[in-house]
């Protein structure tokens, strides 16, 4: 990590002065570099492969008890001297029409440096290298009567940021991340299937470096991950009923983001977030007494565990990366938070502020939300199950914008019948409410079966930003869970 020198913390400062010499109360620049590289794989020919680099800082101002964001990708004094000013003539015209002050939540000032730890910098590994590992799974897939696409991608990101506040702060971050996936698509004359590994959309994230990839092992689970979709096309459709639901650790990381990720987020809670992705059902007054799921259910936000896409040093408003419980043995007791929102529900923010790039300003994200193990072996649960489905790897997701009623599909799914995994179904299904959903799980695996899925896909905001999260799981069972709907 390229620690930035005496000049260039001294142009960096410019920015705070400027904004306070203009009657800011309170001013940051957050400076960016980010590295990214995507390579795709399709039908025995390289399909895409993208290499970009961009860098440029943004500064934010608080005039008037009202923000003022402006960026720029020129990088000299004069450029953040205007981009100061420019973020307090917004933020004191923003002011203009608030109904209230934002307040901060105090913060220590801190001055450090953060690291992602990895073994092999993926930067550093030839592309013919990367090419070669995926074209290794992916002729493995190809290699099966009846795959009509088989598809296997790789992708790597560095982000350098250098934060200063008016505060006193001073933090240098470098953040390393990689990741990769294959998927295999069967298709006969009246269907079509499709199976993914490590999981769908691109596979799995960590902040970690090539190391990851290669201990996915893609080549060895891909004639594995071929002949489940060719299975598929046979299989008979998951039955409309109501049953005992068992869900992978995959399929479970979604329904973890999606329905207590999001509904804990602070800005949703107040409306802020309503225009594009929806409020929450958890509004404040359920803080603290509100029963979220059952008492084998504890959720946790960790941005301090080691790997995980959530995982860094300090947010982007300085603030510590932390661990805290969301939902403790079932009740509702904390949210995601800022410095500006935490104050409202008399806390300290717990370090969940993190913006897209240098060009947009940092929104509340998740970190690493995770649902912690509990003392079921996964066979132990399957054998204590009677009648049942196992699913698992998503393939279709809706929610409400409450984030109360929702329906996921999975691309997998096995019938439990007294205490043995049966036959394979496809086409699978669940719906449900999340309280009552999260209040009907009686059983989760042990650590022996828990895994931190990285996903970086999440988005947020206007205009969009997109974030890169993690979400830590063991197979669990819900019981009595309507499963199969939908028609096919």
């Amino acid at each position: 990590m390229r620690k930035p020198g005496d000049t260039a913390l001294r142009r960096f400062r410019i920015a705070l002065e400027t904004a306070r010499a203009l009657g800011a109360s309170y001013a940051d620049i957050r400076v960016v570099t980010r590295r990214d590289e995507n390579i795709v794989v399709k039908n025995g020919k390289v399909d895409a492969l993208e290499s970009s680099e961009e860098s440029g800082f943004g500064v934010r101002a608080l005039v008037n008890g009202r923000w003022g964001f402006a960026s720029s990708s020129k990088l000299d004094d004069e450029e953040i001297e205007k981009t100061a000013e420019l973020a307090v003539r917004i933020a004191r015209a923003s002011a203009r029409a608030k109904t209230e002050d934002v307040t901060l939540s105090p913060v220590d000032a801190i001055c450090d440096s953060y690291k992602t730890s990895y073994d092999i910098d993926p930067f550093t590994v030839s592309i013919d290298e990367k090419i070669e590992l995926l074209m290794d799974a992916e002729r493995l897939m190809r290699g099966k009567k009846g795959i009509r696409v088989s598809t296997a991608t790789m992708g790597f990101r560095r982000e350098e940021k250098i934060f200063l506040s008016s505060d006193g702060a001073e933090i240098a971050q470098e953040i390393v991340e990689s990741g990769a996936g294959i998927s295999a698509v069967a298709a006969d004359a009246n269907d079509i299937q499709e199976r993914s590994y490590p999981g769908g959309f691109g596979g799995d994230f960590a902040a970690k470096g090539y190391e990851f990839v290669k201990s996915l092992d893609l080549a060895g689970h891909a004639e594995e991950i071929a002949q489940q979709a060719i299975d598929l096309l046979d299989a008979p459709q998951c039955p409309s009923t109501t049953t005992d639901l068992i869900l992978g650790s995959n399929q479970l990381a979604l329904q973890i983001h999606e329905s207590c990720g999001h509904p804990s987020e602070l800005d949703r809670v107040f409306g802020t977030e309503a225009s594009y992705a929806g409020t929450s059902f958890l509004t404040p007054e359920k803080q603290g007494t509100f029963r979220y799921g059952s008492p084998e259910v504890t959720i946790v936000a960790d941005a301090t565990v080691p790997g995980g896409l959530g995982t860094f040093g300090y947010d982007d408003e300085g603030v510590p990366a932390q661990r805290t419980e969301l939902v403790k043995k079932g009740i509702f007791i904390n949210y995601l938070t800022s410095r500006e929102t935490a104050g409202r529900v008399n806390q300290r923010s717990n370090g969940c502020m993190r913006a897209d790039g240098w060009n947009r300003m940092p929104i509340i994200r998740m970190t690493n939300i995770n649902l912690m193990p509990g003392d079921w072996t996964l066979d132990e649960i399957i054998r204590d199950t009677k009648d049942g489905i196992f699913m698992d790897t998503n393939k279709s997701w809706s929610i409400d914008d409450k984030r109360l009623n929702f329906q996921f599909g999975t691309e997998i799914a096995w019938e439990i019948k007294n205490g043995e995994m049966g036959r394979m179904l496809k086409n699978a299904t669940y719906t449900g409410i999340t309280p009552e959903f999260w209040r009907s799980c009686d059983a989760i695996a042990n650590e022996d079966f828990w895994h931190l899925w990285g996903l970086p896909s999440c988005g947020k905001g206007e205009p969009l930003q997109i974030a890169h999260v993690g979400h830590g799981a063991s197979p669990a069972r819900f019981r009595r869970v309507r499963v199969g709907v939908g028609r096919w």
